[in-house]
């Protein structure tokens, strides 16, 4: 069966629901959609009055005046400048007031966007709109099948950018003015940062998305759109607000050229009114879309607020909403704290006391290299650091060990910083491993998971600091000490077998450091710790995310200038990941690397800036960005056979630059 009959068989049944008569109406009062199709009133009366089955004698075909009926019926408004068009003659299906109803709603729409993709071929993909306002940020909902073009869902509920062909990362972004007529202004462009919520494949298709708020001079003024309290079953006069684009997979490409005339892809207002109900999370309404409506609000005209999250139709039949009391529910269990800015406070109620055998450990020392002090890094304001019962002022932060101290992620329970000391002169080996991991008394029991909570054979505890590195002093005792406190439960870093379970080229780096000619006294400080982010795959059962990205700062004494010169600090920093964090790297610095040749199956151990890995781990470390010898080499132009490049892939240890 060809469209033109397809049509026929509709438009029995739109004369026999009496659409044609009410149409024959509507056409009196000159709607402005009739312009939009092209026709005068008088032709459209001549249609209307034509069998479907004669409409060829006139010059005309049935998909013409089934457009005519469904525009007149159901018109999908143009909005221009944030005001609707054509409200004012709507006609008898809708309310004699329907026009001041519109109105009462419009100063919503500059909440409704459309979502832009970024390194994607599709350039954008359905509606978002502002749903709530959270400290320094906005929430963003659409579908979940909007969302999951660029994004993926990791196990906690939220979801990460995926990458594209060329290993180019996709993202998304609301656009919040892609009106007819209007000149795209990047002002009106805010980036959806990330996806707190991203529904799996049995839930409601939701997706829920940030993005930051409008900064001082910004044309946007973004406003929430208000849930309606109780959900409504059928017969609600109602709006909806999205981007129809051409959707020919899924629909009469002939009726819906005819009906939107060839323009897609800009913001509309589509009355209607809610249907009789299929499911328990399901809203039914005959407003007109098209697939760029998925995830359009669905507004009450009654109450101006929003009853319904639309995620799917078919032209001219029928479409399908989530209700907003399930919208309601996803934001309800979004944690609060998705701000990036949020403070670093130790959060840990009455801590128990301090073990007696951790009593007076020294912890880092800052003064380790003598002629020049290194502070400890100041950690980033995204992660509550524990507070030990015996902090002192000046580092409240810090669990002090015999030479190393730990920083301690609350919110992830484990060690969010290693700071050692290591003096090769004054090791001691030892032969007589501890029976299995201890807990430390200095802070809260239950956050101390990391040796033993893991939930997947895959994972194993490792201690961020190497017990063999630590175990030095002046005396076997002192080396003895150092070596057991690298086996106490918050030292304890879950590590997937993933990452390799020995990877010799990433434990040899400090070695190969305190060995080299150019280290002066063999003395060096070691800052280790993971990178924590979004899509870390946390195994069922697990206490928290399992890090699969390890930084390394090394930092020694060397003379500046070759041999014979004045004595000054070298600071060089390590990455062990699968070069997804190089290869963002490199695309922010717009270098040719970033989109081609990366291959992502093994984990490989890189050199990289200070700069770059302070922007990667979230750390600052302060002065010592000026002591970096690779970013040295990276400003002198390179070097023979090594380009000038931020990041260097470690073949081996001899590739380390000093």
């Amino acid at each position: 069966m060809n469209h033109e009959q397809e049509s026929l068989g509709r438009l029995e049944r739109l004369s026999g629901s009496g659409a044609i008569d009410r149409a024959r109406v509507l056409v009196d009062d000159d709607p402005p959609i009739l312009r939009e199709l092209g026709l005068t009133p008088d032709r459209a009366r001549e249609l209307l009055s034509t069998q479907p089955t004669q409409l060829e004698s006139v010059g005309s075909q049935p998909s013409q005046l089934e457009a005519i009926v469904r525009a007149l019926g159901r018109p999908p408004l143009m909005v221009v400048q944030g005001a609707v068009q054509g409200k004012h003659k709507l006609g008898a299906d809708f309310p004699a007031d329907i026009d001041g109803r519109i109105t009462a709603v419009e100063p919503l729409l500059g909440s409704v966007g459309r979502v832009e993709f970024l390194n994607h071929d599709q350039s954008w993909g359905g509606t978002a709109w502002v749903v709530q306002r959270r400290d320094d940020h906005l929430l963003v909902v659409t579908n979940r099948h909007v969302a999951r073009l660029v994004a993926r869902r990791t196990a906690r509920g939220d979801a990460v950018y995926m990458f594209a062909p060329g290993n180019v990362q996709y993202g998304a972004a609301v656009d919040f003015a892609e009106e007819l007529g209007l000149d795209p202004d990047p002002r009106t462009v805010l980036a959806i940062d990330r996806f707190v919520y991203l529904a799996d494949d049995i839930a409601a298709d939701i997706a829920i998305g940030r993005i930051a708020c409008p900064p001082a001079g910004s044309p946007l003024a973004l406003q929430p759109l208000t849930l309606a309290e109780q959900d409504i079953a059928k017969d609600e006069l109602v709006a909806v607000v999205g981007y129809p684009a051409r959707d020919s997979l899924r629909n009469d490409p002939t009726l819906m050229e005819r009906y939107f005339t060839g323009i897609y892809d800009v913001k509309r207002f589509s009355p209607g009114y809610l249907m009789a109900a299929e499911g328990p999370q399901i809203l039914r309404h005959d407003c007109t879309t098209l697939g760029g409506n998925s995830g359009s609000p669905v507004i009450s005209l009654c109450s101006g607020k929003v009853v319904g999250l639309h995620f799917a139709g078919r032209f001219g039949i029928g479409n399908s909403a989530v209700r907003a009391s399930t919208i309601r529910a996803v934001l309800d269990s979004i944690p609060q704290g998705t701000s990036r800015t949020s403070t670093v406070v130790g959060s840990l109620p009455d801590p128990p006391p301090a073990a007696a055998s951790l009593a007076g450990r020294p912890g880092y020392d800052p003064d380790f290299l003598q002629t020049h002090p290194v502070p400890l890094p100041q950690p980033g304001q995204h992660l509550p650091l524990a507070v030990p019962s015996d902090a002192s002022a000046e580092r409240p932060h810090e669990l002090k060990y015999q030479n190393f101290g730990i920083l301690f992620s609350v919110a992830r329970r484990l060690p969010l910083l290693a700071a050692a000391n290591i003096d090769a002169r004054k090791r001691r080996p030892q032969k007589r491993h501890p029976q299995g991991w201890r807990r430390d008394g200095r802070i809260a029991a239950d956050l101390q998971a990391g040796a033993t909570d893991q939930g997947d054979p895959a994972v194993v505890a490792v201690s961020l600091v190497r017990p063999a590195a630590m175990a030095w002093g002046d005396d076997e005792e002192t080396a003895a000490l150092a070596f057991a406190d690298g086996f106490h439960c918050p030292v304890a870093c879950p590590w997937h077998l993933g990452l390799g379970p020995d990877n010799a080229l990433w434990t040899g780096i400090e070695d190969h450091i305190l060995t080299s000619p150019r280290t002066h006294g063999f003395r060096c400080v070691l800052f280790h710790g993971p990178i924590l982010h979004e899509d870390d795959p946390r195994p069922e059962g697990a206490a928290a995310g399992i890090p699969m990205r390890y930084f390394k700062v090394v930092v020694m004494l060397a003379e500046i200038g070759g041999s014979g010169g004045e004595l000054g600090l070298s600071a060089s920093a390590y990455l062990l990941s699968q070069a997804d964090l190089i290869q963002r790297l490199l695309q922010e610095q717009k270098v040719i690397e970033s989109v081609e040749g990366f291959d992502f199956a093994s984990y490989r151990t890189f050199q990289l800036r200070l700069c770059d890995l302070e922007r990667i781990s979230g750390f600052d470390f302060g002065a010592l960005k000026a002591a970096d010898p690779l970013a040295a080499l990276v400003e002198r132009g390179g070097a023979p056979g090594r380009p000038p490049r931020g990041v260097i892939e470690l073949q081996s240890l001899d590739d380390i630059v000093l």
